[in-house]
């Protein structure tokens, strides 16, 4: 019986090979939907007939990684910053993407406080992943895309 479940065990990925697959997932939607690694540093923005336009700032260019942040163009009435936001690093070389945070102006040690255990660093990401993968399909399936996106003239 042991067998079986060693068996099984070695066949599920861990937590942190499913983090990692969510990174790649995210890089590859990115890049379908967006193509930010075509872009120059700036602002730009989706527009579609929903209502909900979405801007994709373009921070830095390094040479393997993308720094940006996507959110909708409008601000939360309670904190004043754009919401729902994410801060992103896209890693060309290992074509990962990584939500570093959703939280408009917040680090990961403002969230979850200045020593928190490994575990609960490990579940945030999957969290923040998780819902950047989703953001990600609804913004295509809303048809947000390339195509979609102008560069921001008063930026």
């Amino acid at each position: 019986m042991s067998a079986v479940l060693d068996r099984r065990a070695a066949l599920l990925p861990g937590r942190f090979g499913f983090l990692m697959g969510l990174y790649a997932e995210n890089y590859h939607r990115l890049v379908r939907l967006f193509a930010p690694q075509t872009l120059e540093p700036g602002l730009y923005v989706s527009s579609v007939d929903d209502g909900l336009d979405v801007s994709l700032s373009i921070q830095r260019h390094h040479r393997y990684m993308i720094e940006l942040e996507l959110t909708y163009a409008f601000v939360d009435a309670s904190t004043g910053r754009p919401s729902p936001s994410a801060q992103l690093r896209m890693y060309s070389d290992a074509h990962v993407a990584e939500a570093l945070h959703c939280h408009p102006g917040r680090h990961l040690w403002q969230v979850l406080g200045p020593f928190p255990q490994a575990h609960t660093v490990l579940q945030h990401r999957l969290r923040m992943n998780g819902f950047l993968t989703r953001w990600l399909e609804y913004l295509a399936g809303q048809g947000h895309s390339s195509g979609t996106l102008v560069a921001d003239p008063a930026r």
